[in-house]
């Protein structure tokens, strides 16, 4: 059940890094400026990114469970509310990304020519964000019924869309005009017209699973609101806080020059790839315990939980090696400088050290335990061990303390190695399983 639902959500995961990382290539090809640039630029794309998969993932706690329970009207309800909240989201980021794009980066910067070439992305990325919302947010639905292999096949498709574009724009080939850091950004919103046509439009006219229509934007959800705003709406708080602990990350790096953000963007790729199998997991886990508790057996869904304790713990080992192993030549694929290498090798090495924690929780937190409905208290102790420990620490360490790069970074993601105790002991106290109501529901409700 697992490998069926996490090996394409985890090659899906891999596809979306590559994207990434011939980006991180190509752009970094015209010099650390850019690199910089767009690599900041992203930290705020990011942030809507991890939005809408709260939006999604909250959705999909419901989604699930009522896919278990056989409740359509409900799931599709649940689904009405989802893009409601996407689509409000969307709108806010295109219009603050559109009318104040400097203001945005010198969250990150102070370099005023770093703030330039972020401003030059930005201007590509409006229409990005409903795009992207709309399609992640669908591909996350799709997933929590089972469909996993349609959103793989998408970004397959998307893969080579963005390079080859990439190609044509970024450096000007087979007569294209040269766009240079405008040329990744224009590529990347082809290849998300790309992935919103294509996952959408499966969604709304042709799947025969969840026949959800786009008459149903239209639906009475009042109903179900209370059901929704008490168990998916933690989840949207917890990975816009979330969200918001990443951008702190961001905006201490990018304060510290450029050869620290340069760094920082190349040891985001091996980051991603370390973890690509953990978020896998993460999400089939998540579903399955949705599924097997909207069947109703709680006995199963602990168990299963338990399984996934030890199996975060062995792929935690294992993605620390990989990062270990292999940061000397990636660290080797990009032109820096000595002193950027050496930023890069002390961060690699403190990602991988942090990513044995960081597997055991997420499989837990984002997985096991978000999927019982233990969202309300998540939300709680992702508030209390990111803003009370990792963003004070980490500040103080980048900003008061001048520590090495290999601290700064343990201590801003500090809230992980937390986390991964405190998720143990709320499994075994069985608190975590919650009961959602059955819903004879009416659609025209």
């Amino acid at each position: 059940m697992v490998a069926a639902i996490a090996i394409p959500i985890t090659l899906q995961s891999l596809i979306t890094i590559g994207i990434n990382m011939t980006d991180t290539i190509m752009v970094g090809a015209l010099g650390e400026l850019p690199l910089s640039g767009a690599s900041l630029a992203n930290q705020f794309i990011m942030v809507f990114q991890i939005c809408c998969m709260g939006i999604g993932m909250g959705a999909s706690v419901l989604t699930s469970r009522f896919w278990g329970m056989k409740n359509p009207d409900a799931l599709k309800k649940s689904i009405t509310i989802m893009f409601r909240i996407c689509i409000g989201f969307a709108l806010l980021f295109s219009l603050v990304t559109f009318f104040v794009p400097e203001a945005i980066m010198r969250i990150y910067t102070t370099d005023p020519e770093i703030i330039q070439e972020g401003t030059r992305y930005f201007k590509w990325a409006v229409p990005c964000y409903l795009l992207l919302g709309l399609s992640l947010t669908s591909t996350i639905v799709l997933r929590s019924v089972g469909q996993v292999r349609l959103p793989l096949v998408s970004s397959i498709f998307a893969f080579i869309i963005n390079i080859f574009f990439n190609y044509l724009f970024i450096f000007g080939n087979l007569g294209a005009p040269r766009m240079g850091i405008e040329g990744s950004a224009l590529s990347t919103l082809i290849a998300r017209i790309f992935e919103f046509s294509f996952i959408c439009g499966y969604l709304f006219f042709i799947d025969k699973k969840i026949r959800y229509r786009l008459f149903h934007l239209f639906m009475r959800c009042r109903d179900i609101l209370r059901e929704y705003i008490n168990i998916a709406i933690p989840v949207l708080i917890s990975d816009v806080l979330l969200a918001l602990g990443n951008n702190a990350v961001a905006m201490v790096i990018g304060r510290l020059g450029v050869s620290f953000v340069s760094a920082n963007a190349i040891t985001m790729v091996l980051q991603q790839l370390s973890t690509v199998l953990i978020q896998g997991i993460a999400n089939a886990s998540a579903i399955i315990t949705g599924h097997t508790l909207g069947r109703g057996d709680e006995e199963t869904a602990q168990q299963q939980g338990v399984t996934f304790l030890y199996l975060g713990i062995a792929i935690g080992l294992c993605s620390a090696m990989l990062i270990w192993i292999t940061s000397k030549p990636m660290i080797g694929l990009y032109n820096l400088t000595p002193e950027t290498q050496q930023i890069a090798a002390q961060l690699m090495f403190a990602i991988g050290f942090i990513v044995i924690f960081q597997s055991t929780n997420s499989i837990l937190t984002k997985g096991v335990l978000r999927g019982g409905g233990d969202t309300r208290f998540l939300m709680v102790a992702d508030i209390i061990f990111l803003w009370a420990a990792s963003v004070p620490l980490g500040a103080m360490a980048g900003f008061v303390w001048h520590l090495p790069a290999f601290w700064i970074y343990t201590l801003l993601k500090i809230d992980q190695i937390i986390k991964a105790i405190w998720c143990i002991y709320r499994l075994k106290s069985r608190k975590w399983i919650k009961r959602i109501a059955t819903y004879p529901l009416n659609q025209d409700q």
